[in-house]
């Protein structure tokens, strides 16, 4: 499989490519471009957060809990003392940095459910709704924030993939096949649960705006 700096590297590349190409055909104004790049790149790394020791799960907890403690002093600074809402806020972060993340490796497994469609699906739509109920943005921009996360999602996919092939011996390797896939047939429970979230989020979606032309 390919290493986080590769990883990087390539979804950030492509995802400039897509960005750049889709500012041409006006589907947004050019100083977005930065913004669906960074989305791009986070779904290139989004993959890899059910590995216990990888650089993609831990900045995404550190994040989440950065972001849940700045919600928690926005919520509360009215309510209470300043000295509690920062107890509030610090102790969210603890919560989601510790507590929640050792419950989450013990509930994933690397290459299971995460590596494939139904997940790229899931995080595609959570990003759709996100941006347009929480950020209140337009439903093309949300579709748009969405469909960029997707891309470089699958771009992570394609890239481990390709790494399973020994293209010096023409062979493959024992990992290929399990980077790029539908669902897990092994966690099927959680596959299925994948899936079931993913088709809740669509249906909470706004309509989608783009005719297939449209891309062409």
């Amino acid at each position: 499989m390919a290493n986080f700096n590769t990883h990087l590297f390539v979804a950030a590349s492509a995802s400039g490519i897509a960005a750049v190409t889709a500012s041409n055909k006006e589907f947004f104004d050019l100083l977005d471009i930065p913004w669906f790049i960074f989305l791009g790149t986070m779904g290139g790394l989004l993959p890899d957060i059910d590995s216990d020791s990888s650089k993609p799960l831990h900045i995404l907890f550190n994040s989440l809990g950065v972001f849940i403690a700045i919600l928690a002093i926005l919520a509360f600074k009215n309510q209470y003392l300043m000295q509690h809402v920062f107890i509030i806020a610090v102790g969210s972060f603890l919560i989601i940095r510790y507590p929640l993340l050792a419950i989450f490796k013990i509930m994933t497994v690397h290459r299971g459910v995460f590596h494939s469609l139904f997940s790229a699906a899931f995080f595609t739509l959570l990003t759709v709704c996100i941006n347009f109920y929480v950020f209140t943005k337009n439903s093309q921009f949300s579709w748009l924030s969405g469909l960029f996360l997707g891309f470089g999602f699958i771009v992570h996919l394609l890239l481990d993939e390709l790494y399973g092939v020994n293209l010096a011996g023409v062979q493959l390797k024992r990992s290929f096949g399990t980077a790029f896939k539908l669902f897990s047939w092994r966690y099927k429970a959680a596959s299925l649960s994948m899936l079931s979230a993913a088709i809740l989020l669509y249906y909470f979606s706004p309509e989608y705006p783009f005719p297939i032309k449209s891309w062409l």
